[in-house]
């Protein structure tokens, strides 16, 4: 008995010790692998499509339906994003009304032809832009499951993003072109329709054969696999296939999408990066795009210098610049950009579109419910990765002490403006587009430079590093960013998180009075704060003999204070904590009233506090 009851004790020890496991085990992800063969009428502008998926279920649930994004099918009259873009107060100047005004051979559709689970035909329904298939067998906990599907597609109009015959003249710009299996995770399905804002996938291998009219120059996510048969430059066709047409095969491994460009008229250039990847020009020459273009690879690869070694190694052996789309727009090692630009708005959208591969095609929030840690992160390390080349001389330019000065502006016009709206907002439900773009692109950014503020430059240039290297490919949300910058500076952060992501709250400290203290025999420092939004608080007092003091407040809810990293100052000191909940605080220095020239509240700019005429004493003071 006494060895049963022992045995009985070791097996619940192991079930308990296994369940705890799986609970602090890094979050599990569902993979794919999908083969697919597109063959293109490149006169009627469609394309049949086969389909192959093998799909792991890592999750511990069982799933009885999958859905499938149908993203064509939002180029439809009536849709959801037609209705929204008529309808919101500020559309998308690109979008407007057109989907209302596409005729039958202008609009987009993906149609299901046949559709198989392990071999068998399932039922489905085809809702907007989204296919909800209800299976007849279920997919059991971690294990592993075939679908095959037959499909027929129409390339709309270009419009958004995606779609045929841009408004540079480019013929193929394919995003969003495939049916694309919903993510499930640890919130569950994330099918999401088509409205205009962001995408979110599972990482998975493609493998990808496209038929085209020989003349077509293509550019995709992935590696080119036939080489040989298609010629080096991608121009130069050595097939003898019948009808015309040439086979591209792509294979793609651990990425989230597959995206491609086509056009009869593209140059193709490359450029080798060292220790680095291959980029890929495509372009349509011209006198608006060759001299351009011929200068971009020399840009990229200074960026490439400076965006491994800030943000962390690109892990991809290529990257794909290919002119089409609307705009700019990313996707795995491709972006599809309008190419008739000055140069330094090709390299800055270049630029930008290739930093998503960090905070998106590497990291891959839930752009959905986070969009601000996709867009603002990218344009936080575009923003830098610009004020370096114009450093480096790469491209003209004034270089900036501070290049975020813009962003903070932008945040400050808008919290003051009652527009804002929180940035846990989903993306597609933000009342104007205003809000989404100031919240995702500009408030994104912010929050990064402001927490560089909080932390101190040291921890934070650590934390940003850490933060990519612990969570690349394992889709991290607000929390798992937020813990990295904990650990890297010992301070408690939780609340600069749920002011910046959950309320509108914006900062605004004022320097109020100086009065001599018997006390101390010193200044009292007498601050207030306005603004809803609590900040420690960086007070340089400067003398009249030229000396330069910082005095540290930090907020009593963060356990801790940054340490020293100004430059050029000669004393620096942490006082007593400001609680959160003290409107006032008095700051106590030991400089008499006649020596002291100047007080700057944030002098180096740190934070957005939206009235910085208060910020100094005495008032006006430069």
């Amino acid at each position: 008995m006494k060895l049963l009851l022992q045995a009985l004790f070791i097996a619940i020890l192991t079930i308990s010790i296994s369940t705890t496991t799986n609970a602090q085990a890094d979050r599990w992800q569902q993979s794919i692998k999908y083969k697919m063969d597109i063959d293109m009428d490149v006169k009627k502008n469609q394309y049949k499509g086969k389909q192959y998926i093998q799909y792991v279920n890592n999750s511990p649930d069982t799933l009885d339906k999958v859905f499938y994004h149908m993203y064509f099918n939002a180029f439809q009259p009536n849709s959801m994003m037609d209705v929204r873009s008529r309808t919101i107060a500020d559309p998308d100047r690109r979008v407007g009304s057109r989907i209302e005004g596409l005729t039958k051979d202008e609009i987009g559709y993906i149609k299901v032809k046949m559709l198989k689970h392990q071999g068998e035909e399932v039922e489905y329904e085809m809702v907007g832009t989204i296919l909800e298939v209800t299976l007849n067998e279920p997919i059991e906990p971690r294990s592993s499951t075939l679908f095959e599907m037959d499909y027929e597609a129409q390339i709309p109009l270009q419009v958004r993003r995606s779609g045929r015959d841009n408004a540079e003249g480019v013929k193929f710009s394919m995003a969003q072109w495939y049916p694309k299996m919903a993510n499930y995770d640890y919130q569950g399905w994330s099918a999401n329709p088509y409205v205009g804002r962001e995408f979110y996938g599972i990482w998975g291998d493609y493998n990808v054969t496209i038929h085209i009219d020989k003349k077509y120059v293509v550019g995709a996510t992935g590696q080119l696999q036939n080489m040989d048969e298609i010629g080096y430059g991608y121009g130069k066709v050595k097939s003898k296939e019948k009808k015309g047409k040439i086979t591209y095969k792509f294979l793609a491994e651990n990425v989230h999408d597959f995206a491609w460009g086509a056009d009869p008229d593209y140059t193709h250039e490359t450029y080798q990066i060292i220790d680095g990847p291959l980029l890929h020009f495509l372009y349509q020459p011209g006198e608006k795009t060759t001299e351009n273009w011929q200068n971009l690879p020399r840009a990229m690869a200074a960026a490439y210098k400076w965006m491994s070694a800030r943000y962390g190694k690109y892990p991809y052996d290529n990257y794909y610049f290919v002119q089409g789309g609307d705009g700019g727009m990313e996707y795995p090692q491709l972006t599809l950009i309008t190419g008739e630009r000055s140069y330094g708005s090709l390299v800055g959208v270049s630029i930008h579109e290739w930093m998503h591969s960090w905070y998106q095609m590497v990291l891959a929030t839930n752009e959905a419910l986070y969009p601000w840690m996709d867009e603002g992160f990218t344009s936080f390390g575009s923003t830098e990765t610009m004020n370096y080349l114009k450093q480096e001389g790469i491209i003209p330019g004034e270089i900036a002490e501070n290049p975020f000065l813009g962003a903070f502006n932008g945040q400050a016009n808008i919290a003051l403006s009652g527009f804002e709206e929180p940035l846990s907002t989903h993306a597609d439900h933000y009342t104007t587009n205003r809000a989404y773009g100031v919240g995702s692109y500009i408030k994104g950014q912010v929050f990064l430079k402001q927490l560089e503020y909080v932390l101190g430059k040291v921890a934070f240039d650590k934390a940003l590093l850490d933060y990519y290297d612990i969570w690349k490919f394992k889709h991290p949300n607000p929390n798992d960013f937020i813990r990295v910058f904990e650990k890297n500076s010992g301070l408690e952060l939780d609340w600069y998180k749920e002011y910046m992501v959950n309320t509108t709250h914006y900062i605004d400290y004022a320097l109020d009075t100086i009065v001599f203290n018997r006390k101390y025999k010193g200044a009292s420092i007498e601050l207030s704060r306005i603004g809803k939004m609590p900040m420690p608080l960086d007070v340089l007092v400067e003398t009249q003999a030229g000396k330069k003091y910082m005095y540290n407040i930090p907020l009593q809810i963060m356990r801790g204070a940054k340490p020293k990293d100004d430059a050029g100052i000669d004393g620096y000191t942490v006082v007593e904590d400001w609680p959160w909940t003290n409107p006032t605080y008095s700051l106590k220095v030991p400089h008499k009233l006649g020596d002291i020239k100047k007080i700057t509240i944030d002098p180096n700019t740190g934070m957005v506090d939206v009235d910085r005429m208060n910020n100094v004493w005495p008032r006006g003071g430069k």
